[in-house]
């Protein structure tokens, strides 16, 4: 039974939201929420405000309002209790133990002192679970123990979507191997009793959008993409989130509508912080890949071109970037959005294949410019070039690898991703020298690897996605039917990307397969409405 002084409270919040002159901010995921708390009457805007941008993960944004409202009210114990939260980035798995600590010794000297200045059971849970958090132990333990507060949380108030949001926050922030189905089931099991309640409810909808962002689960997360963008409009995050369900189920049309969205609504916030706008950044990669799936290179290159003079620009990015994370570091992002469109427009020897710049000294940088480099050099049949790219990604592969089994120890899934990038190479470099045996080997050892990995979210993860490659490589070779299997395995790892499907058209061809053929030309026909250019094998006349 839901605790009456709870429900009092909630009435009581909602008359006070009601009543409370307009938020001095656009329109706004702050208005669907309503949060009970002691805080004072002056002080709930910019608590409510927060509590939003903390649920779309505008960390910056939640934290600078949670500061306001604890300058309103200076013994506002939850508005303490949320700027902490802003230093913990479950999805991520990220956290700054001591920032997070150095927010709540700003409220009391220790937890007993803390919990102290929260009136109600309630906020005195929300304190607990804060407190266990950032207590004692590793992060592991202290994921798997914070779950398990707001799983109690939760359980005590039924009726608090944001403890339900919350607690399934937490069980997503506990799969520290990587994606998890058991796991993000679970996340999504809670949050599926609250949507049809509370469908505006931007945690809700962003909460379940990540338990739902992989091909098999996608279409059951249409829903929440489909609202959550315009609930939290001021959100850039928000806005790029909806395009993890749209990417997984490969509506490109979707994915680029998103990132232009977020792109345009990120950069206006940073003008609000009087900082520069992006040109990099996980937004515009996002942008750019979308743009060369529709057959849009023209438009990927102009984006590609931002992050460029970006890169070399002495506003670039990067003091924290931790060596493998190219959203926190221009130069890491031109990195991959380079090689995401030398791999996808398959322009090899074209003017852009020539650009040059220096990777620094981040080994993930260096890495991903051999590979980008030496694939390239492979496809023109450049051997000494592909050869000496080889060289210097296992040189950085070696090093970017110790650095994970540090950084990263229980998710096994980067140092996969590098060795994986590694046999591709090789096997490129063996196509390029007519052994196509051994070609074929390095990938089928790459598509075990790759089988292996958990299935992420964004962008393949894998560049040229192995299956692909492996079904290209067998295409050339005369294996029409082991191509058509590997493109089919491509595709329901990364639905409706275009270069497998153009693969899987032309060896259903070359195997009879007219049927087949006919839909992977319709799709790409439908894909490709707006593009640059089309393929003459796939304009031609519709089939019968």
């Amino acid at each position: 039974m839901i605790p009456t002084t709870f429900r009092a409270a909630r009435l009581a919040s909602l008359l006070f939201a009601l009543a409370a002159p307009s938020i001095a901010q656009p329109a706004s995921s702050a208005s669907k929420l309503v949060f009970p708390n002691s805080g004072a009457p002056g002080a709930q805007e910019r608590f409510l405000y927060g509590l939003a941008q903390l649920h779309n993960f505008e960390y910056q944004t939640a934290a600078e309002a949670f500061q306001a409202a604890q300058k309103l009210d200076p013994g506002f114990a939850l508005a303490y209790w949320g700027e902490a939260m802003t230093f913990n980035h479950a999805i991520w798995m990220e956290q700054d133990l001591a920032g997070a600590r150095a927010v709540l010794a700003r409220l009391g000297a220790n937890p007993q002192e803390r919990a102290a200045k929260a009136p109600t059971e309630r906020e005195k849970g929300y304190l607990a679970a804060v407190e266990t958090l950032y207590g004692e132990g590793t992060k592991e333990e202290r994921d798997f123990r914070y779950e398990a507060a707001m799983g109690d949380l939760s359980r005590h108030f039924p009726d608090d979507p944001d403890a339900a949001a919350f607690h399934a926050l937490s069980i997503l922030g506990t799969a520290h191997a990587g994606r998890d189905t058991a796991i993000y089931m679970r996340s999504a099991a809670i949050l599926e009793e609250w949507i049809c309640r509370l469908p505006d409810h931007p945690g809700i909808l962003h909460y379940l959008i990540h338990s739902y962002d992989d091909p098999v689960h996608a279409p059951l997360g249409l829903r929440a993409a489909r609202r959550y963008g315009d609930v939290a409009p001021e959100a850039p995050h928000a806005r790029h989130m909806t395009s993890h369900i749209f990417l997984a189920l490969g509506d490109w049309d979707g994915v680029v509508a998103a990132n232009e969205a977020a792109s345009a609504a990120g950069n206006r916030m940073r003008g609000a912080h009087g900082q520069h706008a992006r040109g990099c950044g996980h937004y515009p990669f996002w942008l750019a890949y979308g743009y060369l799936e529709q057959g849009r290179p023209g438009d990927a290159r102009r984006v590609l071109e931002e992050c460029r003079a970006e890169a070399t620009s002495e506003h670039a990015l990067g003091e924290n970037d931790p060596g493998y994370d190219p959203d926190r570091s221009s130069l890491g992002s031109y990195v991959a959005m380079w090689t995401r469109y030398l791999i996808d427009s398959e322009d090899f020897g074209g003017e852009i294949a020539g650009w040059m710049i220096d990777p620094g000294p981040r080994p993930a940088t260096r890495l991903g410019l051999a590979f980008a480099r030496g694939f390239a050099a492979a496809r023109r049949g450049d051997l000494v070039a592909a050869k000496a790219e080889l060289a210097k990604l296992e040189a950085a592969r070696a090093e970017l690898d110790a650095k994970l089994a540090i950084d990263k120890p229980t998710d096994r899934s980067p140092q996969q991703r590098t060795e994986v990038l590694a046999l591709e190479l090789a096997g490129a470099i063996a196509v390029a020298e007519g052994k196509s045996s051994v070609a074929v080997e390095r990938l089928l050892a790459a598509t075990k690897i790759e089988g292996e990995m958990p299935v992420d979210f964004g962008p393949p993860t894998v560049d040229k996605p192995a299956y692909e490659l492996l079904g290209e490589i067998l295409l050339a070779s005369g294996d029409a039917s082991g191509a058509k299997v590997a493109f089919e395995t491509a595709l329901a790892r990364t639905p409706r990307r275009t270069t497998s499907l153009l693969g899987l058209s032309r060896a259903a061809t070359r195997l009879g397969d007219e049927p087949t053929a006919a839909r992977a030309r319709e799709e790409l026909r439908e894909i490709w409405q707006h593009a640059d250019r089309i393929p003459a094998e796939v304009s031609a006349a519709r089939s019968n």
